[in-house]
């Protein structure tokens, strides 16, 4: 996999695919821009060396059709701010006339091309439609590391067409969970909570508990275990709550003595989704003792998953990490050990 240091972008058309999928309030607002403020390093080196920039993303999914507030005007703005310079936004992200924009662009210029799954094409994996997106720019850089694990056109098919390279947070994405996955010091406990729908969720519980010594489980995940019937090889690993200690939807103080007793004892930790139903306030203190105990070791400890992020940044508590991820299921996928498809594209 190629970095951006392998490449020289002075007066190149630089096609950056980016993850500005944030959450918005129902007027437009950013809710939280973590995803916008991970990927400026990123920008800031192409602006730097002299590239034409284009950006691309999407928001959320409007199932192939334009939705008026899923327009990326937010991200704009947003951008504006962090990097302190002007960000034109185009009217959609393939077209002839999007195309004669850019080779009209001065090096430093940059421009956002409006969201990507306003066409269907883009989660169906459509060559045509992918390059149509080629023909936007002259090098690709993947900085999305959160949106890997899908076979979208603009994640997996673009790298064919063009010289590709991963961003700076793609690259730190990777790293991080490199060495958890592969070279952790141990004991390494993992903390996985929020929800879980599909049996494939839980087969990522299988896999981790294979890389991990203790897998420490929310309530929400016991439950789809046990209406699963599903059963794990390395039950012994395995940490559920306790039965009947106050609430399915928080940890109850039994619980909690178990928990903080093995992330004491870790040497990393690697937590995903929260242990409680935290958007409801009475059931979040189970979770914020989890993050401040966390906090507590000298362990390497990283975590992942909007939510989680979310909670922690609200609790002033991200510096005290060694690595927040963007991602939420690539997360999970890479850590699990699947191959995940705009990694391998980018090999």
């Amino acid at each position: 996999m190629k970095i951006l240091s392998d490449f020289d972008f002075e007066n190149k058309r630089v096609l950056a695919r980016c993850d500005f999928n944030v959450p918005l309030d129902e007027q437009g607002n950013i809710l939280d821009d973590f995803r916008i403020e991970q990927t400026i390093p990123t920008l800031e080196y192409l602006i730097k060396r002299k590239s034409k920039l284009i950006l691309m993303s999407h928001l959320d999914d409007p199932g192939g059709k334009i939705v008026e507030n899923l327009r990326l005007i937010s991200v704009q703005k947003k951008l504006m701010e962090y990097l302190d310079l002007s960000v034109t936004k185009a009217e959609d992200c393939i077209g002839r006339g999007i195309e004669d924009r850019t080779w009209q662009m001065a090096p430093g210029e940059i421009l956002l091309l409006e969201n990507l799954r306003f066409h269907k094409e883009e989660k169906i994996n459509d060559q045509q439609f992918a390059q149509s997106l080629t023909k936007l720019g002259d090098i690709y850089i993947n900085d999305a590391f959160a949106t890997c694990h899908r076979n979208h056109a603009s994640i997996v098919s673009v790298p064919k067409y063009l010289p590709s390279a991963a961003g700076l947070l793609l690259e730190k994405e990777v790293k991080m969970l490199t060495k958890i996955r592969e070279n952790p010091a141990r004991p390494l406990v993992a903390i996985i909570g929020g929800t879980f729908k599909e049996k494939r969720e839980l087969m990522f519980l299988e896999k981790i508990s294979e890389i991990a010594d203790f897998v420490l489980i929310g309530g929400l995940i016991q439950k789809a275990i046990e209406e699963k019937k599903f059963s794990f090889k390395n039950a012994q690993k395995i940490i559920l709550p306790i039965k009947g200690d106050v609430s399915p939807f928080d940890l109850g103080p039994q619980t909690l003595k178990i928990f903080k007793e093995k992330i004491s004892q870790a040497k990393t930790i690697f937590w995903s989704g929260p242990v409680g139903k935290i958007e409801e306030k009475q059931f979040a203190k189970g979770t914020e003792e989890i993050a401040r105990t966390i906090t507590q070791t000298s362990a390497f400890k990283v975590a992942g998953g909007g939510a989680t992020i979310d909670f922690i940044r609200d609790l002033n508590l991200a510096s005290q990490f060694d690595h927040l991820s963007t991602g939420g299921g690539a997360m999970l996928a890479f850590l699990a050990g699947e191959e995940l498809p705009g990694i391998k594209a980018l090999e």
